[in-house]
């Protein structure tokens, strides 16, 4: 497998491959399972995917156990409906998908972690937006995921991608940076461009803090997961326009690894600092265990 993003980029240039051609014959290499095995695998996840996103956005959608969250992807659905809204239709769809990915994780429902559960929405927003804007076959969303997992491959492997270690920059960052580079590639772009719009994404997100109100993944990740989709769709067209990171995908994610270690624990999932340390997070904890504890 790949241990940079440069080496993976030369390589989809010199044998003139995509990037998810190329990670599919690294996976089947390393794994012995043979294409047709991975790519059903694939295609499972992808169904999940769809699945979890139908459910949030059926009826009155879905919602958690403690209340905190549900309803809303149904609400941007129908606010999208009405077809006077600031955002474009593509925004509209990306946001949907995500937060009722979210939500039914929230609600204890069946997701793919991708590439965490909190940051599950991100990747689905996108793709599901850009299925709809350029009918997308299933296959081509199977490449879409393959391509999203080849850099986040890499960042696991170099940096973290768990917000306990690295806060949700590393989540939440990680999943709109693999979302760019897919969706890069997906409209057709180079591969130094999906590394582009990679390091534009990351790098937008830096410095993200992790802080579940009540150590629930569900105050403020649900709504994070939209910035995710949308950076990732923003920083898909920078690339695709011609721009270029004046910092190199692989140290982004050196510089992310970096600010993770400087950030202090209470922004690391704890729930103690951030939006669950104010006085309204606090009291939902209290609400919620019966204890300021």
């Amino acid at each position: 497998m790949f241990k940079k993003i440069s080496e993976m980029v030369k390589a989809a240039e010199d044998k003139q491959q995509t990037i998810a051609r190329l990670i599919l014959e690294e996976e089947c290499a390393y794994s012995g399972a043979s294409e047709e095995e991975v790519t059903e695998r694939m295609h499972s996840q992808l169904e999940t995917m769809k699945k979890a996103a139908r459910k949030g956005m059926t009826g009155q959608g879905v919602t958690s156990q403690t209340q905190l969250t549900g309803g809303d992807a149904v609400k941007l659905s129908r606010y999208h409906a009405q077809g006077d809204t600031l955002s474009g239709d593509s925004i509209l769809t990306a946001m949907e998908n995500a937060v009722a990915t979210n939500e039914v994780n929230a609600a204890m429902g069946v997701i793919c972690s991708s590439p965490t559960a909190g940051s599950s929405g991100t990747l689905p927003g996108v793709l599901f937006s850009l299925e709809k804007k350029m009918n997308l076959t299933d296959d081509e969303e199977v490449d879409f995921l393959l391509c999203a997992s080849a850099f986040g491959l890499i960042i696991a492997n170099n940096a973290m991608i768990a917000g306990a270690l690295g806060g949700c920059q590393a989540e939440v960052g990680s999943a709109s940076a693999m979302a760019a580079a897919a969706a890069v590639a997906a409209k057709g772009g180079s591969a130094s461009q999906s590394a582009e719009a990679f390091a534009f994404a990351m790098s937008n997100l830096l410095g993200l803090v992790c802080d579940p109100v009540a150590g629930l993944v569900e105050i403020p990740c649900v709504s994070r997961n939209v910035v995710g989709s949308v950076n990732a769709l923003a920083a898909a067209d920078m690339a695709l326009a011609g721009l270029k990171s004046k910092i190199p995908a692989d140290e982004v994610i050196m510089a992310m690894k970096d600010v993770a270690k400087r950030m202090p624990r209470e922004l690391r999932e704890t729930g103690l600092g951030g939006l669950a340390g104010t006085p309204t997070g606090q009291q939902i904890k209290v609400k919620i265990y019966g204890t300021d504890l």
